[in-house]
C-alpha cells in the first residue's frame, strides 16, 4: 500500500505531500488542474521513463518520494540484500529528474538502477489508464489476462508446454544447422574420398621414396661404382698376393712368435683386422656380382618416383606423412558419411517430439477454453452490475498455424455489447466507456479472493454516466476491499464512493501557474462534489445533491 507521496517541482506542482490510506481514494479536480502530474509523479516512482519536460520551469530538478508498506517477506529480504533500509516493513523510494534529463533512483537509501526499480515496484503498484484500455485490445494482453485467471492449474499446463517447446526449438535448430551444412559436407566427403583413393591407389610403403632414390643413384652410376668397388676389392684381396689381407697376415705372423705381451696383444688385433678385411672383400665381390646395368629397372624406378613425388606435390605433404594420415582421413569420412543417418534419426526424434508438443498444446488449449468460459460468465455478471446487463464477453480460443512460446492458441476477447447482436473484437465492438467497464469487470474477477498491490485507475470512467457511473463507483468500492484503489475521476457518482478524496486545484498568480494538492474533509468533499455536479461549488441544489450522493454511497 502507498502510505504517502511527496512531490517537488513536477509540472504545475511546486510542492505537495499526500497522505494516502487504505481503501478507495478519488483524485478529482478541474481539467488541466494537474491531476496528470500526480500520476506522472507516481509513474516516476514505479520506474517510468524520465522526461525533462516535466521538470517545473525555472527549477533544476524534480523530486518524488513515496512511502510504501509491504508484508512481502521475500521482497523485503531482496531489498535488504540491495542495502535498502526496510525497517517496520516500510519501503522508501526516491526518484529525481534533472532539467537536462538525468535521472536517479534510490530504495531505502540505496541507489538502484531504474530497471531494478521497475521490477520491484511492479510487485507493489499496478496502474490502469487510457493506454491500458488500448492495450486490452491487444491479443497478447488478452492472453495474459486469461492465463492469469486460469490460476495454478492452467499455469502448470503452460509450464509443461513451454518446457516441451524449448526442447522442440533446440532440436529444430539442430536439424536446420545439420541440413544447411549437408551441401558443404558433401563436397568435403568427395574431397576426402579422392585423397584416400589417391594415397591408397599407389600402395606406397613408409620410406619407399628414400629406397627408390638409393636404387636410382646406383643404377645411374654403375661404371663409377664398379670401378670403385673393384679397386677396393683388389687392394684387400688380389691374385698377385700383395694385398691387404696377406700383408696383415704377415704382420700377425711376425708378432705372433714374440713373448712380449704387448706385441702379442697387437698380433691379436691384426688377426681381427685381417678377418674384417677378408669379410669386406667378400661383400665387395658379391656387390660386383650383382652390379649390372639395367636400363629397364632404372626407367621403372624413375616412373615410380615421379608418381610418388606428384602425390606429395598435389597435397603439399611428404609421402610418409600422407601414409600416416590415412587412419584419420578414414575416421573423418566415416563421421561425415553418417550425417545423413544422423539427420534421419533427428527427424524421427523431431517428429516424436512434435507429437508430444501437440498433446501438451491441446491440454493447454483445453485449460484455456475452460478458463475462458468461466471468465466470460464471471465478467458477464460484473458487467450486469456495471449497467451493461445485456453485454457478453466471449473468450474465443482457436488453434493457430504454428507453435510458439505461448502455445498453439489464438486468443481473442469478443464483446456483444447488447443482447441479440453478434460478438465482435474489442477493437471494433467496444466504445471507450464500454472498454473501461470491461477492463474493470475483468480486474474485479481477477482479484476475487486475491490480495493484490495498489491499483491506480486513470479516468476509468471515460464515456460513462448516469446509473452506469453509480455502479462503476460501487464496483470500485468493492475492489478496494482487497486492495488499495486510487482513481482519477471526473464523475461525482464515482468519487462519492471513495473513502478519501484528494483535490488538485490550479492557482494563477500573475504569470505563474501553480497547482495545489490537498486531502479533503467531509464538508470539503461535499463542496467538491457540488462543483463536479454543476460547475458551481456554492450552488444550494448542487450541495444538496452532493450530500445525497455521499449518503447514498455510504
Amino acid at each position: 500500500m502507498i502510505s504517502s507521496i511527496g512531490i517537488r517541482n513536477i509540472g504545475v506542482i511546486s510542492s505537495a505531500n499526500l497522505e494516502l490510506g487504505p481503501g478507495f481514494t478519488a483524485l478529482t479536480g478541474e481539467t488541466g488542474a494537474g491531476k496528470t502530474m500526480v500520476l506522472t509523479a507516481l509513474g516516476l516512482l514505479l520506474g517510468n521513463r524520465a522526461d525533462s519536460s516535466t521538470v517545473r520551469t525555472g527549477t533544476q530538478q524534480s523530486l518524488v518520494e513515496g512511502r510504501l508498506e509491504s508484508s512481502n517477506e521475500e521482497l523485503l529480504e531482496r531489498l535488504q540484500g540491495l542495502g535498502a533500509d526496510t525497517s517496520e516493513a516500510e519501503i522508501l523510494i526516491n526518484r529525481t529528474v534533472t532539467s537536462d534529463g538525468r535521472s536517479r533512483a534510490a530504495i531505502g537509501g540505496a541507489s538502484v538502477p531504474i530497471s531494478v526499480l521497475q521490477e520491484i515496484s511492479s510487485d507493489l503498484v499496478t496502474i490502469h489508464g487510457q493506454s491500458d484500455q488500448i492495450r486490452l485490445r491487444s491479443v497478447s494482453k488478452q492472453r495474459q489476462a486469461l492465463d492469469l485467471f486460469g490460476g495454478a492449474e492452467l499455469e502448470s499446463a503452460k509450464s509443461d508446454y513451454q518446457s516441451g517447446f524449448r526442447q522442440y526449438q533446440e532440436l529444430q535448430s539442430r536439424l536446420e544447422r545439420m541440413r544447411s551444412s549437408s551441401e558443404s559436407d558433401r563436397l568435403k566427403i568427395e574431397s576426402l574420398k579422392l585423397k584416400i583413393s589417391d594415397i591408397e591407389g599407389l600402395s606406397a610403403d613408409p620410406g619407399e621414396l628414400r629406397e627408390i632414390d638409393e636404387q636410382i643413384h646406383r643404377l645411374s652410376n654403375v661404371e663409377s661404382l664398379r670401378f670403385a668397388a673393384t679397386a677396393a676389392h683388389d687392394v684387400l684381396s688380389s691374385e698377385e698376393g700383395n694385398d691387404a689381407v696377406q700383408l696383415l697376415g704377415a704382420a700377425h705372423k711376425a708378432l705372433g712368435n714374440s713373448a712380449d705381451p704387448t706385441l702379442l696383444a697387437l698380433a691379436g688385433e691384426l688377426t681381427e683386422l685381417a678377418a674384417t678385411a677378408s669379410d669386406i672383400s667378400s661383400q665387395l665381390a658379391s656387390y660386383l656380382a650383382d652390379l649390372d646395368a639395367d636400363p629397364k629397372a632404372l626407367d621403372e624406378l624413375l616412373g615410380r618416383k615421379a608418381e610418388l613425388v606428384a602425390l606429395e606435390r598435389r597435397y603439399g605433404t611428404e609421402l610418409d606423412e600422407l601414409l600416416a594420415s590415412l587412419p584419420g582421413l578414414h575416421s573423418e569420412l566415416l563421421d561425415l558419411d553418417s550425417s545423413d543417418e544422423q539427420i534421419e534419426k533427428l527427424e524421427m526424434q523431431f517428429a516424436a517430439l512434435t507429437g508430444q508438443l501437440g498433446q501438451l498444446a491441446s491440454q493447454l488449449t483445453a485449460k484455456r477454453q475452460a478458463a475462458g468460459a468461466m471468465l466470460s460468465e464471471r465478467v458477464g455478471q460484473e458487467l450486469t452490475q456495471l449497467a451493461m446487463p445485456g453485454a457478453k464477453l466471449v473468450v474465443e480460443v482457436s488453434e493457430s498455424a504454428e507453435f510458439d512460446n505461448h502455445g498453439k492458441d489464438k486468443i481473442e476477447f469478443l464483446l456483444a455489447a447488447h443482447s441479440g447482436i453478434e460478438a465482435r473484437p474489442l477493437s471494433k465492438g467496444a466504445s471507450g466507456g464500454e472498454l473501461s467497464r470491461i477492463m474493470l469487470a475483468i480486474e474485479l474477477v481477477l482479484v476475487s479472493g486475491t490480495q493484490l498491490p495498489t491499483m491506480v485507475f486513470d479516468e476509468v470512467d471515460a464515456g460513462v454516466g448516469g446509473q452506469a457511473a453509480v455502479e462503476l463507483g460501487r464496483r470500485l468500492k468493492k475492489l478496494s476491499e482487497s486492495t488499495q484503489v486510487i482513481v482519477v475521476t471526473h464523475l461525482p457518482q464515482v468519487a462519492a464512493f471513495a473513502d478519501h478524496q484528494i483535490r488538485v486545484s490550479k492557482d494563477i498568480t500573475g504569470q505563474i501557474t501553480e497547482s495545489s494538492v490537498e486531502v479533503l474533509s467531509d464538508s470539503e468533499r461535499q463542496i467538491e462534489l457540488a462543483r463536479m455536479l454543476s460547475g458551481t461549488p456554492d450552488s444550494t441544489v448542487a450541495l444538496e445533491h452532493a450530500k445525497e450522493l455521499l449518503n447514498s454511497a455510504k
